[in-house]
């Protein structure tokens, strides 16, 4: 393993030996503290380096076989206080749809010559929504954009109905999960920037998300292990009172 920079100790020593499951408050607060720990280092010019605001993810380790089809969690959610950070949205539709999709906050709209864009390599976006009427030519698109977690499925919402509100929803950070081979699911929450009350309300947004989609067939502790990091900090561990 690569030896950890001074300002990772330094995030060490703060987090503490303890590893024990921190309350929610406790958590973020432990999290802020570590997050404002920056190596003192500048550039060769002498000019200090800027910190950046680090992004907040929570992991969620769950107690469900990803081998079960009935039992993988994949979707769409928008947090209570946002994430922080707009994204790029392209729209599969017919021309009368493409400009209000534009007009919602797509950078791409359009059908046949999008479609063959994409299919060039483009790849300057980063979430693609459909018309369902559209997914028979957007289909070919699987071997370009599935690689990159980018095809439009029913399942995380990028198929859908009304092109104009999932546009507005995701250009405004609405995010896609699905739960990797382990079990565990990587969501954005918010910034170290964020107020304690607004990363605790996303949080608590997510945790009661995945409370209610619980897989029927899935036995056992649901919440296995429930952890908090930024961009650049160790992680903490979080008690989840949910079942």
């Amino acid at each position: 393993m690569a030896e950890r920079g001074v300002a990772y100790q330094k995030q060490l020593e703060v987090r503490g030996t303890d590893h024990s499951p921190l309350a929610l408050d406790e958590g973020i607060a432990r999290l802020k503290k570590m997050g404002v720990i920056k190596a003192d280092r500048s550039y060769k010019n002498g000019k200090k380096r800027k910190g950046k605001d680090q992004t907040v993810e929570l992991c969620i380790h769950l107690g469900i076989d990803p081998k079960n089809n009935e039992q993988m969690l994949r979707g769409a959610i928008s947090l209570p206080k946002g994430i922080g950070k707009s994204r790029t949205v392209i729209a599969f539709c017919d021309a009368a749809t493409a400009a209000k999709a534009k007009e919602a906050g797509a950078i791409e709209a359009g059908a046949e010559e999008l479609i063959a864009k994409v299919e060039g390599g483009w790849a300057e976006f980063d979430v693609a929504i459909a018309h369902p009427s559209m997914m028979g030519k957007v289909g070919k698109l699987g071997r370009v954009l599935g690689p990159q977690g980018k095809m439009p499925t029913p399942k995380a919402g990028t198929v859908a109905q009304d092109i104009v509100s999932a546009v507005k929803e995701f250009a405004a950070g609405r995010i896609e999960f699905r739960n990797d081979d382990g079990g565990n699911i990587h969501l954005p929450v918010g910034k170290l920037s964020f107020a304690d009350a607004d990363l605790k309300a996303n949080i608590d947004a997510a945790i009661e998300h995945f409370t209610r989609i619980k897989p029927v067939s899935s036995k056992g502790t649901y919440f296995k292990k429930v952890s908090l990091h930024g961009t650049h900090t160790p992680s903490v561990l979080l008690a989840v009172s949910h079942a």
